[in-house]
C-alpha cells in the first residue's frame, strides 16, 4: 500500500510522505486531528475508545518492537530507526520480557550447530 501511495502521489522535495495541501510541513495540529480521523475509519468503534495506535508514534513503537522480537540484528534495527543501539535498548528493552524460553533455544541451537562441532569448540560442552 505505501508502495502504491508513493508512486501515485510521490513525496515532497525532501522526501517526506506526508505534506500540507500547499506542500509544506503538515502542522501537529493539523496532523492530530487527520490522525484522529484515520483512527476512526481503520478502527472498530470499540478500538477507537482503547489506547490503540492512539498516536502516531505508536506505529512506530510497535514496528520497531516488532523487529526485535522477531530477531532481527539490533545493530539492523537501530539503523532503520534511525538511531544508535544504546538509545535501541534504553527505549525497546522491555519488548523483550517473556523472551526467556525463544532464547534458550536460540542458545541451544547455536550450541547444538555441526559447523561449531566441526571447529573443535563447544564452548565448554
Amino acid at each position: 500500500m505505501l508502495r502504491t501511495h508513493i508512486e501515485q502521489y510521490g513525496t515532497a522535495s525532501d522526501g517526506r510522505l506526508f505534506r500540507a495541501s500547499q506542500g509544506g510541513r503538515v502542522r501537529s495540529p493539523e496532523y492530530t486531528d487527520m490522525w484522529r480521523e484515520a483512527r476512526k475509519k481503520a478502527l472498530s468503534s470499540e478500538e477507537v475508545e482503547t489506547p490503540l495506535a492512539s498516536v502516531p508514534f505508536s506505529l512506530r513503537y510497535a514496528g520497531v518492537s516488532l523487529w526485535i522480537k522477531a530477531g532481527v540484528a539490533p545493530v539492523e534495527v537501530a539503523r532503520r530507526a534511525g538511531h544508535s543501539v544504546a538509545v535501541l535498548w534504553k527505549f525497546y528493552a522491555k519488548t523483550l520480557r517473556g523472551q526467556e524460553q525463544k532464547s534458550n533455544q536460540l542458545m541451544e541451537d547455536a550450541l547444538d550447530d555441526t559447523d561449531l562441532g566441526q571447529s573443535g569448540s563447544h564452548f565448554g560442552r
